[in-house]
């Protein structure tokens, strides 16, 4: 079973800083891609960044330039670290990893850009 446990989510002004993190835990499972997701009130989940096993990455347009994802092996933990953020960046953000044969997901962490 694997477990998803996520931090640093928060109020921040925009044009602040934030840096999410997920810890993953558990046994018997060879993750692929590891991802962050958000969701906002009245909208559908929608992917924000992801980081494969060979290093390769994919942002969401709206994100690029402006968030990074990353992995620390030793820590078995993904982190956003998200920079001039916007009120439009405010949403329930939830870290992802993938298996073969399924997704995991994390309970989610809200970030809240208002200044």
């Amino acid at each position: 079973q694997v477990q998803l446990e996520e931090s640093g989510g928060g109020l921040v002004q925009p044009g602040g800083s934030l840096r999410l993190s997920c810890v993953v835990s558990g046994s018997g499972f060879s993750i692929h891609t590891w991802g962050w997701y958000r969701q906002a009130p009245g909208k559908q989940r929608e992917l924000v960044a992801a980081l494969t096993r060979g290093g390769s990455t994919n942002y969401a347009d709206s994100v690029k330039a402006r968030f990074t994802i990353s992995r620390d092996n030793f820590k078995n933990m993904v982190s956003l670290q998200m920079n001039s953020l916007e009120p439009e960046d405010t949403a329930a953000y939830y870290c992802n990893v993938k298996t073969t044969p399924r997704d995991y997901w994390g309970q989610g962490t809200q970030v809240t850009v208002s200044s």
